[in-house]
């Protein structure tokens, strides 16, 4: 009896460590695969975070809320690429902007690849989103030296023949979106930094009065459109800011339909613009009748001196300068930035050099320049 008695004992200690051994296991391989949901879901928080940094933002306290509230257009030069495969591309561009530039898409070589074959696919998709979200488009450009197809450059061309070119491809371009574009560049830097013309296909073999066809086939072809002339390197003042006032003044005298000059704005904390004469000189060219847009606005910092947060804070400040002086000017309407995100900017494969020039990161998180501008834009309007 007692031998039976200590085989039950056994057995029964036996069942109860397998029992507990099962669960303990159980327990652990339980805990193990929790941890690693865990740091998934912890992953996609983090990623769902990034992708939508200003899901719980008021609508109040966005760029674009506070630029509406001053009646100024801020706006983004946009990619193609970006804009077809990245959703939150989208998102932060009809969030914090109520303008947009196509960066590329309605470029010569873009939009007219062949003498007799255009193609409107692209700035298509752009206006119709610009449509959708209550935004503005700027059309960029129908007139320039570069991003030429090579039918135009590698031809043999008389006058007559140029300037056909020239006035069909203004006609259609301008001719499609009629109603549905607000504001064109139409010649884009024919000024060069001595203050002469720039020598280019059009200025060689049509002559100076190209610059006075082009706007005027631009009115013809959508009378209501604001009409511009772009450049870079005369937003403040000096040679070639005197020769583009001297060029606007002579076309206004000449009653050629020119609403407005473009100031590009591609700068750096290291040679930043002088407020002062960026006022005066938006200042003679409104005594001109003409409005002023900050039309490629973008800041580097790889010519900079210090750490990448003292860099971007410098940045923060140019930017703020150049929204303060055109929010003090009443003929500036606008202030475009050349690219939504840091990821996107022409800069770094430009000069070769990594760079961080726009208001968002490359995750779209809002920099300290975006932080400058949103301060600018509350601080005036509760002046």
């Amino acid at each position: 009896m007692m031998q039976i008695n200590k085989k039950w004992i056994f057995l029964t200690i036996l069942l109860l460590t397998t029992i507990l051994l099962v669960l303990f296991f159980g327990f652990l391989r339980s805990d193990l695969i929790g941890s690693e949901k865990t740091k998934e879901i912890i992953n996609k928080t983090e990623l769902e975070d990034n992708q939508n940094v200003y899901s719980k933002k008021s609508p109040n306290t966005t760029l674009r809320s506070l630029a509406e509230a001053k009646g100024i257009e801020v706006g983004a030069a946009v990619l193609m690429k970006p804009f077809y495969e990245d959703p939150t591309y989208q998102d932060i561009l009809a969030r914090e902007f109520n303008s947009l530039t196509p960066e590329n898409a309605m470029k010569f070589r873009r939009m007219h690849p062949k003498p007799d074959l255009y193609n409107f696919t692209n700035a298509n998709a752009l206006v119709t989103f610009a449509q959708e979200h209550q935004m503005q488009v700027h059309g960029h450009t129908l007139v320039w030296h570069k991003n030429l197809p090579g039918w135009l450059t590698e031809g043999r061309w008389t006058t007559e023949e140029l300037t056909d070119i020239l006035r069909r491809h203004i006609y259609t371009v301008v001719g499609q979106f009629r109603g549905e574009i607000a504001t064109w560049d139409v010649v884009n830097e024919a000024v060069e930094s001595d203050g002469s013309l720039r020598k280019t296909i059009w200025l060689e073999g049509i002559g100076p009065e190209y610059i006075e066809m082009a706007f005027r086939w631009a009115r013809e072809a959508e009378p209501q459109a604001q009409l511009f002339y772009n450049d870079y390197g005369g937003e403040g003042l000096g040679r070639k800011s005197n020769a583009i006032y001297e060029l606007v003044k002579n076309l206004r005298q000449s009653n050629v339909p020119l609403d407005g000059v473009g100031f590009q704005m591609h700068t750096s904390i290291n040679k930043p613009p002088n407020p002062e004469k960026v006022a005066a000189n938006i200042k003679r060219l409104g005594e001109l009748g003409l409005e002023v847009r900050i039309t490629e606005m973008d800041v580097k910092i790889h010519d900079g001196e210090g750490t990448t947060t003292e860099k971007l804070a410098a940045q923060a400040e140019v930017y703020r300068d150049v929204l303060r002086v055109c929010l003090d000017a009443p003929n500036c309407k606008a202030l475009t930035t050349w690219g939504v995100s840091d990821n996107y900017s022409w800069i770094p494969d430009y000069f070769d050099r990594p760079d961080l020039p726009l208001l968002f990161d490359k995750s779209y998180r809002p920099k300290p320049g975006y932080d400058a501008l949103v301060e600018e834009l509350q601080v005036t309007s509760n002046e």
